[in-house]
């Protein structure tokens, strides 16, 4: 009968080459992997497959949160509501009670949930708020509302006022053209042009702010004629201001117009 010895022995004496063959190969592998991906980009792959690997090489957060990826990263606004905590004076008050205070907080925080939804930093701010002093933004915007006087019978209508103690006016102008745009379209109200109060123009907040922040103040309509607008549909109030706010924000296209 034949001894295994030999055979046990052959084996052995036959896997050295194999060995060093593989790992031969195991090396010349590495070296390959490691040149591609020195200079690998997903944009080499094409279709889904490139998308996939793109998305398995970014960082992913801890707990699976989404990374955000949008341009509104980082950019702060600042939402001042008209009234808010000014030591209990709720601006115009109607026979019924209804105060702008109330109504402009309503409005500011609709606007401020919108805004922070889409990724923006907002400070939503009262009206001598002392974070405003000195305050710096991509923009800030005063929202109040007009009178509840049922006298005028033409007490219908928004207005705006930019600030005259911002650095660069053409952005303050553009701010401005923004949001007469944006708002009258998606509210249906007409600008009221020819009623800036220098309450307005000369608002107490563009003082205090940093100049190079653009802002403006807005009054959203009249609690007289607009009431059912403001008081009832304060979304849709929140999203003409919103769309005012994106419009100056992304840069998008609008007619810029004097500063009143």
């Amino acid at each position: 009968m034949t001894t295994p010895t030999p055979l046990r022995l052959h084996r052995a004496n036959s896997g050295a080459p194999r060995t060093g063959r593989i790992l031969q190969t195991t090396f010349s592998v590495a070296f390959l992997l490691a040149t591609l991906f020195t200079g690998f980009s997903p944009k080499m792959f094409s279709g889904n497959f490139g998308t996939l690997i793109s998305g398995l090489l970014t960082p992913q957060p801890v707990g699976g949160e989404a990374v955000p990826t949008t341009q509104s990263n980082n950019i702060r606004i600042g939402i001042v509501s008209g009234h808010w905590g000014n030591g209990g004076d709720p601006g115009a008050v109607c026979p019924d009670g209804t105060n702008e205070l109330d109504v402009n907080l309503a409005i500011a925080s609709l606007v401020s949930q919108q805004l922070e939804a889409r990724g923006y930093v907002i400070d939503l701010l009262q009206e001598f708020d002392p974070r405003l002093d000195g305050y710096q933004a991509a923009l800030m915007l005063s929202i109040h509302s007009d009178s509840c006087d049922a006298t005028n019978p033409d007490a219908t209508g928004f207005k705006v006022a930019a600030s005259s103690y911002s650095r660069d006016n053409n952005l303050t102008d553009r701010l401005s053209a923004c949001l007469e745009d944006r708002y009258g379209k998606i509210t249906g109200l007409l600008f009221q042009s020819g009623n800036i109060t220098v309450n307005m123009t000369d608002y107490h907040a563009f003082r205090a702010i940093d100049p190079s922040t653009p802002a403006a103040i807005i009054e959203v309509g009249f609690l007289y004629l607009d009431r059912t607008l403001l008081v009832d549909h304060p979304d849709v109030v929140a999203n003409g201001l919103v769309a005012g706010i994106l419009c100056f924000v992304r840069s998008e296209s609008v007619q810029p117009v004097p500063t009143p």
